[in-house]
């Protein structure tokens, strides 16, 4: 009997979707949810060979870039825009 699933938290809707997502957020700033329960935000510079590059700030002025498998990453999520006005 066929059953639809649905994709779950950091689950891809196919094969490749989580890689099309990281190549449609090239240049911007992300939080990346590893399947360790860590988390780490950055800006996305590239995908290739199965993983993410990102770079990381550091500290002081360093900044560093980072590479992570698409195997350890269950999402990728934009950064949200920002609020204007009060905040109250």
């Amino acid at each position: 009997m066929y059953r639809a699933v649905t994709p779950g938290p950091g689950q891809a809707a196919y094969p490749g979707a989580l890689e099309q997502k990281a190549r449609s957020l090239i240049g911007r700033p992300v939080g990346v949810s590893l399947k360790n329960g860590q988390g780490v935000s950055g800006v996305l510079c590239s995908v290739e060979s199965g993983q993410i590059f990102m770079m990381q700030y550091l500290y002081h002025t360093q900044f560093a870039t980072f590479h992570y498998a698409f195997q350890d990453i269950a999402d990728i999520l934009p950064f949200p825009a920002c609020q204007y006005g009060p905040l109250y």
